[in-house]
């Protein structure tokens, strides 16, 4: 299964090729190995990049730069139109080799795929709205403007839970602005990676154009050759807080730019009017959806003491009966963590979590399936927000805590450093309000009766606190991957200053 779903993606099991997926990059990389979390066998091994191989790739784009700069931006457009096709005629084996390298579920895999072909129509659209604004100028004659000019060969470093779609999200929006970009995925997920290359490479080359979109694979030791490169003046950057503090550092020693999406510890208030139903339905994508492993899956349930046990006995019981096992198989809900490591973090969490004065109402413990990475999705009683709670735990782990005034559920809700996503259960709309207002959410995605996780292309993606501030995919967050120029243009024979400042004569 593993070696034809990858010829159906151009990839040849026993030789993937280069990290670049080009045949000119003299790549004399080690070499990488892909694993199956769910088995724990190896897929395939991928030919990292060398640092001299890295210099070449990150030349190529700047070359291409030049080129591609100059070209319309609708005709960009054009670009991420056909890339958008041809991921919608690949959509089924690319969404299956997320499933099997990653370990998501294979609705999951294919959603993740799909959210690629969403942005890139979003992007084909942006490509005809790079709008800049026009103001008024306080001296006669002259006319004030604004416009937006690419900003040239930019980095993008992904995490190994969405392998694909986060690179889309960056590259799409990039390329119509005029970008050129080097990306480098998880060491986790490079076959993945490699994919899309892949498809990259072969929409590029039907339309005319090379070095566009370029790929280099391996581990710190490429992405911190990427923070210090001067050549990249934007890293993007989805990973651990830890992680992010470092590239944030370097990047800005160099007074580079960055977009950074850094860890979630989102939170969820269910208040005593709140529609249960819904409320559940939610919570169990949120926690339990890509096992835990998205910045956005849900990890905290803040509930009023009057409907606390009713929510948790409905939760228990929905936990009790979620499929685990093999993704790729029709009926699974839960799929494996991505390596041992993953699972250890989990169990640490549980055992610190009792010791913290958590009850465990489910779950808690390893799976022995066919693979080692699997486990019991969990949820906790806990009798406040402890340390344990206040920090970001990789794993479908719920704590669950009571409240009893909507004050004291906003200020646990903001009460820990991270501030990606957020959302309240309640028919009450003043709560609703109150919820979405200054003194509510403190998070970059605030939702009311829908979950924290499953965010729209049309909306800007990121967060606050210690998720970094990047944002990333709709609304205005092209701006990001672009520099603004004002511009003040005198049509007039005189030459008036501003602030009617005399200067001499």
């Amino acid at each position: 299964m593993t070696k034809a779903l990858l010829k159906k993606l151009g990839i040849r099991a026993n030789n993937p090729g280069t990290a670049a997926g080009s045949q000119w990059l003299e790549n004399k990389g080690a070499k990488l190995t892909s694993y199956n979390p769910t088995t724990g066998e190896p897929i395939a091994k991928v030919v990292q990049t060398s640092e001299s191989a890295y210099h070449q790739v990150v030349e190529r784009a700047t070359q291409a730069f030049q080129t591609w700069r100059m070209t319309p931006a609708p005709r960009r457009g054009e670009l991420i139109r056909q890339l958008g096709e041809a991921l919608r005629a690949l959509k089924e084996p690319l969404g299956e080799l997320v499933t099997l390298e990653m370990g998501k579920i294979k609705a999951e895999g294919m959603g993740e795929v799909q959210e690629m072909i969403d942005i890139c129509d979003f992007a084909v659209g942006l490509s005809r709205q790079l709008y800049g604004l026009t103001m008024h100028s306080e001296r006669p004659g002259h006319r004030m403007y604004e416009q937006w000019h690419p900003l040239g060969p930019i980095g993008i470093i992904t995490a190994f839970n969405f392998p694909v779609a986060v690179w889309s999200w960056n590259a799409a929006l990039a390329a119509i602005c005029g970008d050129t970009m080097i990306w480098k995925p998880s060491e986790l997920t490079p076959l993945s990676a490699l994919a899309v290359q892949r498809i990259a490479n072969q929409i590029s080359a039907d339309f005319g154009v090379d070095g566009v979109f370029n790929l280099v694979i391996g581990g710190g030791a490429i992405g911190q050759l990427m923070t210090q490169d001067h050549r990249l003046p934007l890293i993007s950057f989805t990973g651990s807080i830890r992680t992010g503090r470092k590239v944030a550092e370097a990047v800005a020693h160099r007074l580079g730019r960055s977009i950074l999406e850094l860890g979630g510890n989102n939170g969820i208030i269910v208040t005593e009017d709140a529609n249960l139903d819904l409320a559940v339905r939610a919570i169990l994508f949120g926690s339990v959806g890509t096992a835990g492993q998205r910045c956005t899956t849900s990890r905290r349930i803040i509930a009023h003491q009057s409907i606390i046990d009713a929510l948790t006995d409905r939760l228990v019981k929905a936990y009790q009966h979620i499929p685990v096992g093999d993704p790729l198989a029709a009926d699974t809900l839960l799929g494996p963590l991505i390596n041992e490591q993953a699972v250890d973090n989990m169990m640490n969490a549980v055992e610190r979590a009792k010791t913290e004065g958590g009850q465990i109402l489910c779950g808690g413990r390893r799976l022995p399936l066919q693979g080692a990475n699997f486990v019991e999705p969990t949820i906790i009683r806990m009798p406040k927000q402890t340390p344990l709670v206040c920090e970001e735990t990789f794993a479908p782990i719920l704590y669950v805590m009571a409240y009893e005034t909507v004050e004291e559920a906003i200020a646990i809700h903001n009460g820990v450093p991270q501030g990606l996503s957020s959302a309240i259960f309640t028919t009450n709309l003043i709560t609703a309000e109150r919820f979405l207002s200054h003194e509510g959410s403190d998070c970059g995605i605030a939702n009311v009766n829908i979950g924290t996780s499953g965010a729209e292309i049309g909306g800007a993606f990121g967060g606050e606190k210690e998720t970094g501030g990047g944002r990333e995919s709709g609304s205005d967050a092209w701006k990001g991957y672009m520099r603004r120029q004002t511009n003040t243009l005198n049509w007039s024979a005189q030459l008036p200053l501003a602030q009617g400042i005399q200067f001499g004569g």
